[in-house]
């Protein structure tokens, strides 16, 4: 008997070990929904449990999505998309009520453990010109006011995430950063109220970005192998991760807040869309990260453990990619919850897989590809750029993942695209008589043809808003003329 109970208890020695929480207090995620068959919520939040999130951030605040988080006790960032800043800013009662549907009906017992709510999403980013400049700080003010009023201000803080943007550096040394001039005005606001009100200042920092905009920025400096660094005064700077961070530092230094506290909302590496973006330079990005997390080091400006938000959950195949056809391709998982490369997230060796989502239905194995024998081959560029027009062929463009497909096969990779993004109905392969519908998988060693997931109805109505395709005409194959 006595050795039946020392078998058992060191059993349950082995079982405590394997169930230790793999990733950190100081690590969230965020969760995007710009997709054409989005996962159940329930299946996520499964997936956020089984890999050990315990903080998410949301883009905005469905309650159906959001109530599907109720009981986890994860920590929820929920977010106001821009196009609502001006409704909120013309008049308070807009949000009282807002927060009384989004924050106050979710805070019962058992509820959902809500500690920010993001007043728009980057919305000082050059590219807008100033469209919400006016309107983001009145919006800001009115939710955080109207949560102090509803009891819940110690509980939860109003923060406008910002894109790295708004800051910048003439000679890039972090020391000489400031806030750009057409936004040092409004910042300045922002800064001191979220000071007064106890709330960080997110920022969402791509060190991807960064190597792709500029031809002449050193690679291994988008890394933290510790190549290229840069010397600024007597502090050398060894990514540009950490010199970023810190360059926002100076730049809220200048406006009198050098010790507000700082979340990093976003910061990751896409996997396709662009020559740069794919799994090993992903997994080298990721590796790196965590084992600077894990030191809890810091920054030379600010030593110490940071929070951070990886972007981003899934890949989403209906996001704009006016930035780059990369921006479909940020997911640490596939569109449907399949782990792309595996993960050393502890960041001190352990190296695995994260939990694939559990439940997710397909399609029927089928594929739409070019007929062999297709008449009116004329009509095939044409058709091609019709598909890809209004559907996701990002990973065909130079350099990504199914940029070396033969001609016939790249034809077959954009009505597939379509074909899969419209549930696999008939007419969607039908292409002017140059399609059919195939058993046999067309994916290569590189290039995978997807058979899209099966969404349930409250799924899709729940999330039609954000189920529209980005029309692009940069995505027309125009070579297959």
């Amino acid at each position: 008997m006595a050795g039946v109970m020392a078998v058992l208890w060191a059993g349950a020695l082995i079982l405590v070990a394997t169930s230790v929480k793999v990733v950190a207090d100081n690590i969230g995620v965020n969760w995007g929904t710009m997709t054409s068959h989005p996962l159940h919520p329930r299946i996520v939040v499964q997936l956020l449990k089984d890999n050990g999130f315990e903080k998410v951030k949301l883009f905005d605040s469905d309650p159906w999505m959001v109530g599907y988080l109720a009981g986890t006790g994860i920590e929820v960032m929920l977010g106001i998309p821009n196009d609502q800043l001006e409704f909120l800013s013309q008049d308070y009662g807009n949000a009282k009520d807002w927060v009384k549907e989004n924050c106050t009906s979710h805070l019962r017992k058992g509820g959902v453990n809500i500690k920010y709510v993001a007043v728009g999403n980057e919305p000082f980013l050059t590219s807008y010109k100033g469209r919400f400049l006016k309107t983001t700080f009145p919006a800001l003010k009115n939710i955080q006011k109207a949560l102090n009023e509803a009891g819940l201000g110690n509980k939860i803080k109003a923060v406008v995430p910002q894109n790295a943007d708004v800051y910048e550096s003439k000679s890039d040394k972090p020391s000489d950063g400031v806030f750009r001039r057409d936004v040092k005005a409004v910042m300045a606001q922002i800064v001191r109220f979220l000071k007064e009100n106890g709330a960080p200042f997110v920022v969402n920092i791509y060190p991807f970005i960064s190597l792709t905009m500029n031809s002449k920025f050193p690679s291994d400096f988008a890394f933290f192998d510790g190549g290229h660094p840069i010397q600024d005064d007597n502090v050398q700077y060894n990514n540009v991760f950490e010199a970023n961070f810190d360059t926002l530092i100076y730049a809220l230094k200048d406006l009198g807040t050098p010790n507000l506290t700082i979340l990093v909302g976003e910061v990751g590496w896409p996997t396709d869309g662009h020559k740069k973006a794919n799994k090993n330079s992903a997994k080298k990005f990721y590796d790196g990260l965590f084992k600077v997390l894990a030191s809890k080091k810091g920054t030379p400006l600010r030593p110490g453990e940071m929070d951070v938000y990886l972007f981003g959950l899934f890949d989403e195949d209906t996001k704009s990619i006016e930035p780059g056809n990369f921006e479909r391709h940020w997911g640490i998982f596939d569109f449907d919850g399949k782990p792309k490369f595996t993960m050393d997230i502890s960041g001190k060796g352990g190296d695995k897989h994260l939990v694939a989502a559990k439940g997710v239905k397909y399609l029927p194995k089928q594929w739409c590809v070019l007929e062999s024998y297709a008449s009116n081959q004329d009509l095939i560029g044409q058709q091609t750029g019709w598909a890809c027009a209004r559907s996701d062929c990002t990973a065909l463009q130079d350099g990504a993942s199914c940029s070396n497909l033969d001609p016939d096969r790249t034809v077959s990779y954009a009505f597939n695209s379509y074909y899969q993004m419209n549930n696999q109905d008939e007419d969607a392969c039908d292409f002017e008589g140059l399609a059919t519908v195939v058993s046999k998988d067309p994916s290569t060693m590189s290039c995978r043809f997807n058979t899209q997931i099966k969404v349930d109805g409250a799924t899709r109505l729940s999330f039609a808003q954000g189920a529209v395709p980005a029309i692009s005409s940069s995505l027309t194959l125009f070579f297959l003329l």
